[in-house]
């Protein structure tokens, strides 16, 4: 995705730019009700930022300097859709999950995607065998980090939320498990530091393989 948007953008845009905007318009619709689907919300504030990005000026600038563009902004939008749902997995997610059903832990994939999109996902990136489960926050008309998204993924599973456990590499989203009664773990994928006005979890690692053993309680 990040050579995607660089390639596009001339690296005038960085993925996580659009993924904040995305982030944004799901915590609006999250506070204000408005139902809606993470995949429709991402093509927006993707479409809302190519439109942004190719002003006359830049255009006019890419054409005077001999640049054209690799996709029009249609192509582009389509072409981000579709890499979405086929992602590869980190290196060290099959081997972090095969080591926590090895020790008797129910695998979820908890996602704001819509199902078909987050089984779509999960069946590209051939981790559909290493899950027991997989919920979207779709039946709660909501997204992470509003609580009820959390007590909803609680209610599927027909599990008391205190024990659950939420491993994600975004604070506001172990923050948010967190804040609605869930314990969680968080997997650092960036150098950006942990908000320290978010509630931390006592699990914190640099893979997902160090996440897994400290949840087992093997930290070595």
């Amino acid at each position: 995705m990040r050579t995607h948007f660089e390639d596009y953008f001339r690296g005038e845009v960085a993925v996580s730019h659009w993924f904040s905007n995305l982030l944004h318009s799901s915590t609006v619709a999250a506070i204000t009700g408005l139902e809606t689907t993470f995949a429709e919300l991402a093509k927006l504030s993707l479409e809302k930022m190519v439109a942004a990005h190719n002003t006359p000026e830049k255009v006019e600038r890419r054409q005077y300097r001999g640049l054209t563009d690799i996709l029009t902004p249609e192509e582009f939008v389509t072409k981000t859709m579709e890499t979405m749902a086929s992602l590869k997995p980190h290196a060290d997610i099959i081997e972090a999950l095969e080591l926590l059903k090895s020790s008797q832990f129910k695998t979820v994939a908890f996602s704001n995607s819509s199902h078909q999109l987050i089984n779509k996902q999960i069946t590209n990136a051939g981790l559909i065998d290493h899950f027991d489960q997989i919920i979207s926050v779709e039946g709660s008309k909501s997204f992470k980090p509003h609580p009820k998204v959390y007590h909803y993924a609680a209610e599927t599973l027909a599990e008391k939320i205190e024990d659950l456990t939420l491993v994600a590499c975004h604070d506001w989203d172990t923050h948010g498990a967190m804040s609605a009664g869930m314990k969680a773990a968080y997997l650092k994928r960036t150098p950006a530091p942990y908000n320290p006005l978010f509630k931390s979890p006592a699990i914190h690692g640099d893979t997902m393989i160090d996440v897994a053993r400290q949840l087992i309680g093997n930290p070595s």
